[in-house]
């Protein structure tokens, strides 16, 4: 497991944080007691999977996939700390109410286009980081 750390924007409003690559058998590890797939997100760079998990001594990892195109295998797997992970939910599900109250038509900057413009952050910033 290698650890990076993610700057973003002033404007994207979340402070520095450090992720952690997963390979196969760090992934392997962290997911022996069970896995629950919590939320997707597809985006023009990859589709998401966020879920968490619990190794075989009961510590939770919180852990998103990352699938290009039409894979079925994940091309990278990250790690975050709960805080971090809590405010990608946050995002999502706060996409939900966002859509409520505006008109389909418009194109509009909402929760999801913004978690989407977080994860192209982690993303760039992992491709530097080999497994």
């Amino acid at each position: 497991m290698k650890k990076f750390t993610v700057s973003f924007h002033e404007q994207d409003q979340l402070d520095e944080i450090t992720v952690h690559k997963l390979n196969e058998q760090d992934y392997e590890k962290a997911s022996e007691g069970g896995t629950r797939h919590l939320f997707e997100l597809d985006t023009n760079i990859g589709f998401f999977v966020f879920f968490d998990c619990v190794d075989k001594e009961g510590n939770a990892s919180h852990l998103v996939f990352q699938l290009e195109e039409d894979s079925e295998e994940a091309t990278a797997c990250y790690g975050f700390e709960l805080k971090e992970f809590y405010e990608f939910m946050a995002l999502y599900l706060n996409d939900f109410e966002f859509n409520e109250e505006t008109n389909e038509d418009e194109e509009v900057y909402g929760p999801i286009q913004h978690l989407a413009h977080l994860m192209y952050h982690i993303v760039e910033e992992g491709k530097t980081i080999s497994e």
